[in-house]
């Protein structure tokens, strides 16, 4: 799992979102990782269109489940993106390798993942009150430019 940057998708659900996010990770050279289950087939045209011709620039795997996914990266090296973190995404460290873990479009991270998520490799996107969640897609933007600029924008022109 050699790479700067890795994005991970728990359970994600709408396909044009994931279209979104391999675009980015294509843009940036990140790893995309997607952890069944799938609300999609990778085969579907939204998740197609929306990735566009991109979808032969990304590295990608698909697990079979988090635990699968867990042997190749540990706990230590990602960072958990959910709203309940005390910490904001800007206020942590970014390592090379580091994998930037989202959870589904309707439920976010699972309890059992968020179980294994050190408190402090928990972080949050901040928002004004009483808005629930920015799209995941963009969550994802937001997150993966941040660390590619801490790592020093690597292999980026």
């Amino acid at each position: 799992m050699d790479a700067d940057l890795h994005v991970v998708l728990v359970a994600p659900e709408i396909p044009p979102n994931a279209g979104n996010v391999a675009r980015t990770c294509a843009a940036l050279g990140a790893v995309l990782h997607l952890i069944r289950p799938l609300g999609f087939f990778m085969t579907d045209r939204h998740l197609r269109r929306a990735g566009m011709d991109y979808w032969r620039q990304v590295r990608y795997h698909v697990h079979d489940d988090w635990e699968a996914f867990r042997r190749l990266m540990p706990a230590e090296r990602c960072l958990f993106f959910t709203p309940d973190a005390d910490r904001r995404y800007d206020q942590v460290e970014y390592r090379r390798g580091v994998g930037l873990v989202f959870g589904s479009e309707s439920s976010g991270l699972p309890p059992a993942v968020l179980a294994e998520a050190p408190p402090e490799r928990r972080v949050r996107i901040p928002m004004r009150p009483g808005i629930r969640s920015l799209n995941l897609a963009t969550s994802v933007g937001i997150a993966a430019y941040e660390a590619a600029r801490r790592l020093g924008f690597p292999g980026l022109a």
